[in-house]
């Protein structure tokens, strides 16, 4: 009989007969590990307990210690067992996939009658017995015929339709719960008493087209989530309930700072306090980049589309792109023209005009660029996910000498810009080149090095995403934690080497020939609209005093101090504040209640003894307790507090 070596973490090896299955091999160890392995990683793939290895490898036995691969397990293994407590419950329903997603899983159904939350109720108690059977998980090779057969025989047509899209050279693997069976390419759990039973829970029904196309039938998609214990559950759950209070499309009701409808999907109607939000962040952002050496410039909405067609994105990008035709005057033709989806195309036009030499490089250009992509309705989602959008954009024109030293001062700049809105975390992904790409190995060799050498100059704690670079260079990519422990992917900073030459963009160097220029492109915020969401959120409305639309409101408490009221007011905004006098006739804990809910950082009430002693009684947003100060006392405070960060 064939021998292979299987090569364990600690180096050690072990000669087993060839086709022998991590399951062996871990009751080989021990019966102890044989019981509590779930899956094994096989060369780095992750490896079924019951799948042969045909040939020398490296093998880890993996048990629920190893966070990553038991967290895949579990919630690949309840799409499953969720789909068969389904069918189990309604035998007509047609299944069709249920892939892992963050935190959980989700699983499509084809069926008449709309799920209701009850309906979710019986399906947790459905699969909690399910569990409680502890059925074996069994898993074979057919073939396509045999396979296709036996869909049609179960009338199950989604089954059937991905068989036929599979390629036909490809193994199709079938996985038995019990006697639930299901297609997948798994791998799975050794029986369904490996789940834990309190540790999931079904959140939602939502609508999904089959396969992603609108043109396709309807079907439900059922999402549920699940960790390996109970107190994970509770955290999560707590962190989604908190998620809840912060919403941003609810705090901007109550804060009165936007609206979206449906006359204009996608696109953001901005109220006067959510303008001044947005208004005081992106002059924040002006001086930034200012002072970090960055000409800013506008460039047009509407471009025709031989620019986007020579800059490639009318191949790759068309369908998410606003087409405007146009009647040009004694033209045989309409004029195709498109909103831009991005500034890039534009930069490199302005970079274009004249020539250039590599004592102007580099060169960088900002743009605070609106933009429009036509998104899927079902992917919307208040200021996160919109059509039309407003970009902190900007792209370095530089030599090849100069990447590292780009990066890395684009890196300080960021780390600052977070750090004084609020975020001190963020995590790096550097992504490496793709086995499609354009440009020589040498010139992709010193991008990925320069901006590797950046990142390390700032941190050591970033990780490298090999193979999914963009196909004209490697780039960075920066998630920050929010106060909840959410991450947000934002800010990116890309090497191209590809649109200077599509686009004819040169420079003379100092031999007195012309270069092509690196483009790097590069963005903080990512887009006004969704990093305001995120702020909002962040800081479940309760902005920073200088971001904070209405910063001071003075409160009359009796009608006889609305005079004092409204010297107060002028100080304030005479000081630069952006302060509102309320002298309604209504009680001073009326106004305290709505302009707290309306998330005003500071109420100032103003009765007779105020007016007296020309003071101010100071009752800061969240605490109980007053202050009270001289007026030149106050303003000179609250004007302190409302200079931004980069002023200070």
């Amino acid at each position: 009989m064939t021998q292979i070596s299987l090569t364990f973490p600690d180096g050690n090896s072990r000669d087993y007969a060839k086709g022998v299955t991590p399951a062996e091999v871990a009751q080989s160890i021990a019966p102890s590990l044989a019981k509590a392995a779930i899956s094994a990683s096989v060369d780095g793939k992750h490896w079924d307990l019951q799948w042969p290895i045909e040939g020398d490898a490296q093998i880890a036995i993996h048990t629920m210690k190893d966070d990553a691969q038991a967290l895949e397990l579990i919630r690949h293994d309840f799409a499953h067992v969720m789909a068969r407590a389904v069918q189990k419950l309604w035998p007509e329903v047609k299944v069709t996939i249920g892939p892992v997603i963050e935190n959980g899983w989700y699983y499509d159904f084809d069926r008449d009658e709309p799920f209701t939350p009850e309906d979710l109720g019986a399906i947790e108690k459905e699969m909690k017995a399910i569990i409680n059977e502890r059925d074996p998980v069994k898993t074979e090779v057919w073939d396509r015929a045999r396979a296709i057969d036996h869909y049609v025989r179960k009338e199950e047509p989604f089954k059937v339709e991905l068989i036929e899209a599979i390629p036909g050279d490809e193994p199709l693997r079938m996985y038995w719960h019990g006697h639930w069976q299901d297609l997948c390419r798994g791998p799975h759990l050794q029986h369904t008493g490996q789940l834990p039973a309190d540790a999931f829970k079904l959140m939602s029904v939502a609508g999904a087209y089959w396969r992603g196309d609108h043109r396709n039938k309807q079907l439900q998609r059922i999402y549920g989530v699940a960790f390996k214990n109970r107190e994970d559950l509770k955290a999560h759950l707590t962190m989604l309930e908190e998620a809840a209070k912060r919403d941003h499309r609810k705090l901007g009701r109550e804060m009165e700072l936007f609206h979206l409808q449906e006359e204009a999907p996608g696109m953001v109607f901005w109220h006067p306090n959510g303008w001044t939000i947005y208004r005081a962040l992106e002059d924040y952002m002006r001086r930034r980049l200012r002072r970090a050496g960055y000409k800013e410039i506008k460039t047009p909405q509407v471009v025709d589309r031989i620019l986007w067609e020579k800059s490639g994105h009318w191949e790759a990008y068309r369908e998410n792109m606003f087409i405007v035709e146009v009647d040009e005057e004694g033209a045989k033709e309409k004029r195709t023209n498109a909103l831009k989806p991005m500034n890039c195309p534009c930069h490199v036009q302005v970079y274009n005009q004249g020539l250039k030499s590599y004592r102007d490089l580099p060169l960088r250009l900002a743009e605070f660029g609106s933009c429009h992509r036509y998104e899927s309705s079902g992917s919307m989602h208040g200021l996160m996910r919109v059509r039309g959008f407003t970009q902190d954009d900007a792209h370095i024109f530089c030599t090849e000498d100069q990447i590292e030293a780009e990066c890395a001062g684009f890196i300080g700049l960021l780390s600052s810009i977070y750090r004084d809105l609020g975020f001190t975390k963020f995590d790096v992904k550097l992504s490496t080149r793709p086995d499609v790409r354009v440009g020589s190995d040498e010139i992709w060799d010193k991008a990925e090095a320069a901006l590797e050498n950046a990142v390390r100059k700032v941190t050591n704690d970033y990780e490298i995403d090999p193979g999914e670079g963009a196909f004209y260079g490697p780039k960075l990519d920066f998630k920050l934690t929010d106060a909840i422990g959410r991450e947000w992917q934002c800010g990116t900073f890309q090497a191209d080497f590809n649109l200077p030459v599509r686009l004819g963009a040169e420079y003379v160097g100092e031999d007195g020939a012309k270069h092509r220029p690196v483009m790097l492109h590069r963005a903080i915020l990512g887009s006004f609209e969704r990093f305001l969401g995120i702020l909002i959120e962040n800081y479940a409305g309760k902005m920073p005093f200088w971001l904070a639309p209405r910063q001071v409101v003075v409160a009359s408490i009796v009608s006889d101090a609305d005079d004092y009221v409204t010297e107060v007011t002028a100080k304030l905004n005479a000081a630069g504040l952006r302060a509102e006098a309320d002298t309604r006739n209504e009680k001073i804990n009326y106004k305290v209640r709505e302009h707290s809910l309306g998330k005003v950082p500071v109420i100032l009430a103003i009765g007779m003894k105020e007016v007296e002693e020309r003071t101010v009684s100071v009752r800061r947003l969240g605490e109980t307790k007053t202050e009270t100060l001289s007026l030149e006392e106050a303003v000179t405070l609250f004007r302190d507090e409302a200079t931004p960060p980069d002023l200070r």
